[in-house]
């Protein structure tokens, strides 16, 4: 084996066994864990076995093995882009939620504090 496919099987494998931590630890749903490992797995295949790309890349019409991996790393980042620009919507939605909310009950403690003075305790003395 070619020292690139040395690096290839070692970051693979470390890439299943963070992903599975991660889903073991909650942080993973379980379409993500499929979807990396099935990444992680492609990886030590195409590693070991790097003519597979080139049979992969005649199967579908494309080149050479390179211009598949390419091809499908540029799709894959569309994805991941568009997947974390959904991600960012749906955190600034919930954070306008929770900045009104907050205003609100600043509003009502407010109103409540207005109506309802604090009562002298009464340590300055009437003449």
């Amino acid at each position: 084996m070619i020292l690139y496919q040395y690096i290839g099987l070692i970051i693979g494998i470390i890439g299943i066994i963070v992903t599975f931590l991660r889903f073991k630890d909650g942080k993973m749903s379980l379409s993500m864990l499929l979807m990396w490992s099935a990444i992680w797995i492609l990886l030590i295949i195409f590693s070991v076995y790097p003519d597979t790309t080139s049979l992969l890349a005649s199967a579908t019409g494309i080149g050479r093995g390179l211009d598949l991996i390419l091809i499908i790393g540029l799709i894959g980042c569309y994805y991941f882009i568009f997947k974390i620009y959904n991600m960012m919507e749906n955190i600034e939605e919930e954070i306008t939620h929770l900045v009104r909310e907050i205003a609100l009950e600043k509003g009502k403690s407010q109103e409540e504090s207005d109506k309802n003075p604090p009562e002298d305790t009464g340590s300055a003395t009437t003449e």
